[in-house]
């Protein structure tokens, strides 16, 4: 398979490239038509990753940069705070980087936020370039510019925007992933089917197989296919200030659960159970039938992500649901579908309408209704 790209356009400009690639081997070719080989290189990463790619990027970086250094954190959701990013900090002055240096975020999601974070705060602002290696950090969280950490355990609390120089994707590595990240991922890329892009939608459904097999002319397309969604909803509001909020679809609900259950489960799966809260909140408020509801819920199920969760208390995630960044005025920004390839946002969903669609997902009482 050859290499393609897509270009993230920003005010109208080229911004940066997302490439993707069946191995690491392009990234020097990369790094010097963008004029940045000879540079001091840092490649963060966590300890999964690490002992995977960091050495096989070290050596290869190594023969056209001036010195190469890697610095890993514990791998993990724990570890995306502020203390992580002090001890970024302290590491890039002890090895002396200055503003004309590289980061490179080697993992996925958490590493990607993290290093954003530090490049875009380190000196006022360093360079730095994504390499994600999960499906999740592929196919959604490594472009649009969105870097952060949590806050006392509160989803992205601290962040900025930064756009990396280069999104550079080696899709081999999604063969070697553990399946439970993998089908974690491919809640991202079905929201982006279910917000916007309906065929895509389909198209998931109907290579099914595949993509549970993991075939990698399939993946290729699917990753890339999913990076346009998201590609066009960035660029048309870079700093969210409208339309992007589309792509908290799943999140609200989502990440409340996330932080409920102490992060025991992956933010993938977490939105999963969010899109499905959010689509049902959709069909109570006549947005979507009944059969498109249980249709979307039940196509998660293929690919092994949860409909249900167990131990949760729906008072609990309505109270961390408006401690979320995303309340404004008071008013949650709920997204909504109006039918599957179009979301909308929506501040008119009650308590009620939330504290019922976390019933809905909630395993023990789904199944007590059910035998009623």
């Amino acid at each position: 398979m050859d290499t393609e790209r897509l270009t993230i356009l920003y005010e109208r400009k080229p911004c940066y490239d997302i490439v993707f690639s069946q191995s690491f081997e392009d990234l020097t070719t990369e790094l010097e038509q963008l004029s940045l080989q000879g540079k001091k290189i840092c490649i963060v990463t966590d300890s999964n990753v690490e002992p995977l790619y960091a050495n096989e990027l070290k050596t290869l970086l190594e023969a056209s940069s001036g010195k190469v250094v890697v610095y890993s954190f514990p791998a993990g959701e724990e570890s995306k705070n502020l203390d992580t990013v002090k001890k970024i900090y302290e590491f890039l002055i002890l090895e002396k980087f200055d503003r004309k240096d590289l980061l490179i975020a080697l993992g996925g999601g958490v590493v990607g936020d993290l290093t954003g974070f530090a490049a875009a705060t380190y000196l006022r602002g360093i360079d730095f370039i994504q390499i994600p290696t999960t499906l999740l950090a592929q196919a959604d969280s490594s472009i649009g510019g969105k870097t952060g950490v949590d806050f006392d355990g509160y989803k992205n609390m601290v962040g900025a925007f930064k756009m990396p120089k280069l999104v550079y994707m080696n899709l081999a590595v999604l063969q070697t992933l553990e399946g439970r990240q993998f089908f974690a991922g491919f809640a991202e890329i079905m929201k982006h089917g279910l917000i916007k892009d309906s065929a895509l939608y389909v198209w998931l459904i109907e290579n099914m197989y595949e993509i549970c097999e993991r075939d990698p002319a399939i993946l290729q397309e699917m990753v890339i296919r999913s990076c346009k969604v998201k590609k066009a909803v960035v660029e048309k509001d870079p700093l969210e200030q409208g339309d992007r909020a589309l792509l908290n679809f799943g999140h609200t609900i989502g990440h409340a659960v996330e932080k409920a259950k102490g992060f025991s489960l992956l933010h993938g799966e977490c939105v999963a159970l969010g899109a499905v809260a959010a689509a049902y909140i959709s069909w109570k408020k006549d947005r979507i039938s009944m059969e498109e509801y249980y249709e979307i819920r039940d196509m998660f199920v293929p690919f092994y992500l949860p409909i249900s969760v167990e131990d949760i208390n729906a008072e609990e995630i309505l109270d961390l649901i408006k401690n979320d960044k995303k309340m404004q005025a008071g008013k949650i920004k709920f997204i909504l579908l109006d039918r599957i390839g179009k979301a909308v946002i929506d501040d008119s969903v009650s308590d009620e309408e939330i504290l019922a669609a976390i019933k809905e997902i909630h395993y023990y009482e789904s199944k007590f209704e059910e035998m009623e």
